[in-house]
């Protein structure tokens, strides 16, 4: 996982090939049909001679034990303890734009709470006509809303900033998940307890033992924030801030603040530990960039990538990846099979909604070449996503958060991917 020199596409014939030509074309295509000998279509296999389980057996539904690879994993030497701790999304095997909520990625500053929601309050105070404090019930009783956005963690892909560090898309960009939730406007909360023309900003507090809190313009409280008690369908997860949790649409998963207890009414911003010495860009000149909220437009190859190798051989092959912005939608994402020096016009698949995830897919045909596998996302408000050699450029190399940098896989001829860059 080393910085590489560019390239240079010898004896590569067309990347793409516009299409299979032929029956020839189809037959050669790996996995594309087998021509008998195959037993386990001709014989009768196990699964179709004994019954299997009843509905009783699985109360809960659960995946099948062939996929219990697909989990979430953390970084031992990046985690200090189970306290302060993180794990990823494996992005490598998903598809569509929704993450199961056994899957999505967790962020700890001090465990995970466990509240009774028959005990859970949430209070309402300071610069407002009428403190309040709200049951879930209560919440429950506000207008309904689901919307479907995605969260990532401002210190995703965090680690690459001086360079290719980590071989998976699972932990190089695995800290983003993209679910429906299910909630309640915060402007109808507010607007219940009446906020004076002097409250200019609010400040969320979680009831987890970090007490993490996060300072938020309230033109941003009042316009898309919700509080959230569902995800896909059914309850919050407890690592997911069970019964209730702040979203914010668009913006850095540190200030979606989970076990939500507290929403506090001031005329400034409060400047506590998450937003001064946590969450701001480092730059080279010794200051630090604060209040970067919006998580800018970016994207990643899932598939093919170092934990999702080419398997098959040549011939047919199906690309695919995510993109999302916190401006908005995804306009258009190109990719790149030769590191930047020509892009192609990828398939966006699927729901294309404001900040959310959006699935992208490129099919082509592999010639055993060596690839240089890249993404670039451009959103709604033509901004593009940029290398990260034009990040540095902008902010040196010592930042950590909102690296929205072009990712880089190298495939060998043997199928085999890893990260590298390219200069």
């Amino acid at each position: 996982m080393t910085k590489v020199p560019m390239a240079r596409p010898s004896s590569r014939r067309a990347f793409l090939k516009g299409g299979l030509a032929g029956a020839a074309a189809v037959a050669a295509s790996a996995g594309a049909a087998r021509a008998g000998g195959e037993t386990v279509i001709t014989e009768v296999q196990d699964w179709a001679r004994y019954p299997g389980d009843g509905v009783d057996a699985r109360p809960y539904g659960r995946p099948s034990p062939f996929e219990a690879h697909v989990v979430r994993k953390n970084v031992p030497w990046l985690t200090s303890d189970t306290i302060s701790s993180v794990n990823f999304t494996p992005l490598h095997e998903l598809d569509g734009i929704i993450t199961p909520n056994g899957l999505c990625f967790e962020r700890h500053h001090a465990g995970i709470a466990e509240l009774d929601p028959a005990a859970y309050r949430l209070m309402v105070h300071g610069l407002v006509e009428k403190p309040l404090v709200f049951t879930l019930a209560d919440l429950k009783r506000f207008p309904r809303e689901n919307r479907i956005y995605f969260l990532e963690c401002a210190a995703n892909s965090g680690m690459e900033w001086r360079g290719a560090q980590l071989n998976g898309c699972q932990f190089t960009h695995g800290m983003v998940h993209c679910v429906m939730y299910t909630g309640v406007r915060l402007r109808h909360i507010l607007e219940e307890a009446g906020v004076r023309p002097d409250g200019k900003w609010l400040l969320a507090e979680g009831a987890d033992a970090s007490a993490m809190t996060r300072s938020i313009p309230m033109e941003k409280a009042l316009d898309d924030c919700m509080v959230a008690f569902a995800m896909n369908g059914e309850a919050l997860r407890p690592e997911q801030g069970y019964p209730a949790r702040l979203v914010v649409p668009g913006w850095e998963g540190n200030m979606w603040v989970k076990w939500l207890r507290r929403l506090e009414v001031g005329d400034q911003p409060w400047h506590h530990r998450e937003e001064t010495s946590k969450y701001t860009d480092l730059l080279a000149s010794g200051k630090a960039r604060r209040f970067t909220w919006v998580m800018d437009v970016k994207s990643v190859i899932t598939s093919p990538s170092p934990q999702a190798p080419i398997r098959h051989g040549k011939g047919r092959m199906v690309l695919t990846g995510l993109a999302w912005s916190g401006n908005g939608r995804i306009e258009r994402v190109d990719v790149s099979l030769d590191g930047g020096r020509n892009w192609k016009t990828a398939r966006i698949d699927g729901p294309s909604l404001p900040m959310a995830l959006h699935r992208f897919y490129y099919e082509f045909d592999w010639d055993g070449s060596d690839l240089y596998l890249q993404s670039r996302a451009i959103d709604e408000k033509g901004l593009v996503q940029p290398t990260k050699d034009q990040l540095r450029a902008a902010r040196g190399p010592n930042s950590i958060y909102h690296n929205n940098g072009i990712q880089t896989w190298h495939v060998d001829k043997e199928g085999v991917v890893e990260n590298v860059e390219i200069s």
